[in-house]
């Protein structure tokens, strides 16, 4: 074999370590849920393709990004649960509280600025239809963890990435 010709990868490196960097974002979601929430000054930036297959976001969200979206976990998020495959989490827009499903497969971006920790993956197929992508998601009823302060308060942000990238 020559130095020229390309060794064709059977083993599939770089989806495992794809998955395996995905598995981060879970272990960091994990932590964010538990007891304690995020320690010190940590957030996270979560960039997800909105037309992925298993995205589940209320339906005026998927109209205003209808292919990438970021969120920000710091201070005003609501019932977070990182599972096997991905996280739901409730968060404020327009002072009303929201309901996203977000699989781990979905991610694009994962920033943590407080380390400047940045995981970048590739794109995810999308979602078969708009149906697929959009699902029964309803508006999350107004609970008693969600402070009521907190509805006045400001909604959440959607911030673009691009000045993280490495140019």
């Amino acid at each position: 074999m020559s130095k020229d010709e390309r060794r064709h990868d059977l083993m599939g490196y770089e989806a495992m370590q794809e998955a395996a960097l995905r598995g981060v974002v879970r272990a960091a979601l994990d932590r964010a849920a538990g007891p304690r929430g995020l320690p010190g000054d940590h957030h996270f930036y979560i960039s997800f393709s909105t037309s992925a297959q298993g995205v589940s976001i209320p339906a005026e969200l998927a109209e205003r990004y209808p292919d990438e979206m970021t969120i920000v976990l710091q201070h005003q998020y609501w019932d977070l649960k990182p599972a096997d495959e991905g996280f739901s989490v409730t968060l404020q827009f327009g002072g009303q509280p929201k309901l996203l499903v977000i699989p781990y497969a979905a991610v694009t971006r994962f920033y943590d600025p407080h380390v400047q920790y940045l995981l970048q993956f590739g794109p995810p197929p999308p979602a078969e239809s708009a149906h697929a992508r959009l699902g029964p998601v309803k508006a999350a009823p107004p609970s008693a963890e969600v402070p009521a302060q907190a509805a006045k308060e400001e909604e959440a942000k959607i911030v673009s990435l691009d000045q993280f990238r490495k140019k």
